[in-house]
């Protein structure tokens, strides 16, 4: 899976550029050549984050396996429905309501037993800040249709974890091969071995990576 624009759009971004940033440019700039012919290419730009937990899973579940425009159609229409996006308002308005949206039979579940556990509290949404990477992992892949991937992107624009790698993450893997292997194919091990020189700040080099295939920030 490659991370797409299913996670920016019109929703709510957080400005702030996070408190890391600077400090992870400078390390992998001083560390690793290729970001540091890369990093300055893009100026000032940096991850936004996005604030709400729901809305944020909600929108990787939707964007799961299509393109990006029909995602972005299917998440426009969503939104109409439920312009508040609250786990209340999504269960209130149902499963064919939902499913109109240009949603599967199997995506409207998984976006209903997302919201069905955030309304229940049976995720521990209030404590993820606190929470270690994979206990944040472990906790979001036990509900249907959240992979690691998913939980990944969540660590990685909610809660703006600086040290994630996510392998499973196709632009991640084009971005490596690009700029470290000449375009040849890469391997998860291949990856892991490039990735170990940016700790602790997988994150931010992931960044650069998606920059260095699509400009435009998310």
């Amino acid at each position: 899976m490659a991370l797409s624009k299913d996670l920016a759009g019109t929703d709510p971004v957080l400005p702030d550029v996070p408190p890391y940033w600077a400090e992870a440019k400078a390390e992998l700039m001083r560390r690793d050549r290729i970001m540091n012919k890369l990093i300055p290419q893009f100026g000032d730009m940096h991850l936004r984050g996005h604030p709400d937990p729901f809305t944020t899973l909600a929108r990787s579940i939707v964007g799961q396996q299509v393109t990006v425009k029909a995602a972005e159609a299917a998440w426009t229409k969503l939104r109409t429905l439920c312009p508040k996006m609250t786990p209340a308002q999504v269960l209130k308005a149902g499963a064919e309501p939902v499913s109109a949206c240009g949603l599967s039979k199997r995506k409207t579940e998984y976006i209903l037993d997302l919201a069905g556990h955030f309304k229940d509290k049976r995720v521990h949404a209030d404590q993820w800040s606190e929470m270690a990477d994979e206990a944040v992992i472990a906790e979001l892949v036990q509900i249907r249709g959240i992979t690691r991937w998913t939980a990944e992107m969540f660590l990685i624009f909610n809660l703006l974890r600086p040290n994630v790698l996510p392998l499973d993450d196709a632009g991640l893997i084009q971005g490596i091969s690009q700029n470290y292997f000449s375009g040849e194919p890469v391997s998860r091990s291949d990856a892991r071995e490039v990735a170990a020189n940016w700790e602790p700040w997988r994150t931010v080099a992931t960044w650069y990576l998606w920059r260095s295939l699509d400009p435009i920030p998310v």
